[in-house]
């Protein structure tokens, strides 16, 4: 199944907010669209719907999300926890975190168009994962410092993840550790989604 391009407000209006999708709002902020007549959801549903809302705010792909999830597996700790921080430490999630991208669309193409540096090298694979200690920064050209200041200008400034440390003045952001589950920017049931997961294999 490939990345999702349609409409971002469908998928808004029946999930409820999804930060990573879009940094417009829509007209209706009252979270996800009433339950339908028939009565409560099924519980599949309900899982159904934490495994949308995962995939569509960090903009993977389903198969993507299924490698993250086997991966988190076989990790110590809570799998639910795990897969956040793995998806939590994508580059471009970072970057979205920071406020050098607008949403995570955003910064998947600021990485894909090579603007972005870590450790001083260019990384244009928006899924390098992140580890403490590295230094993202854009690159030492006018259109790059352009594009990340529109985006910084343009976001709301809430309060940044302790995990992180931005110098909005050098464009640089750096990794301070690994996430604290609190810190995640989007309401989550990770649970389900890894129960959902269960169910199917």
């Amino acid at each position: 199944m490939s990345r999702y391009r349609g409409p971002r407000f469908k998928k808004i209006r029946r999930l409820g907010a999804l930060p990573g999708l879009t940094s417009k709002r829509s007209r209706s902020e009252s979270g996800p669209r009433s339950q339908p007549r028939s009565g409560k959801r099924s519980q599949y549903r309900i899982r159904l719907e934490e495994k949308q809302k995962l995939r569509f705010h960090y903009g993977l792909t389903e198969r993507q999300l299924l490698r993250y999830v086997r991966i988190a597996g076989k990790a110590k700790g809570s799998t639910g926890q795990v897969l956040l921080q793995l998806l939590e430490m994508r580059l471009d999630n970072i970057l979205f975190r920071l406020g050098m991208a607008s949403t995570i669309p955003g910064a998947r193409q600021l990485v894909n168009h090579r603007h972005v540096l870590v450790n001083g090298r260019i990384v244009d694979i928006p899924s390098y994962r992140c580890k403490p200690r590295d230094i993202i920064t854009t690159r030492n050209e006018q259109r790059s410092k352009v594009l990340v200041q529109n985006s910084m200008d343009s976001v709301s400034h809430d309060e940044l993840p302790k995990h992180l440390t931005l110098d909005s003045s050098q464009y640089k952001g750096v990794v301070n550790q690994i996430i604290d589950s609190k810190w995640v920017g989007l309401k989550i049931n990770e649970l389900l989604v890894v129960e959902y997961y269960s169910r199917q294999t």
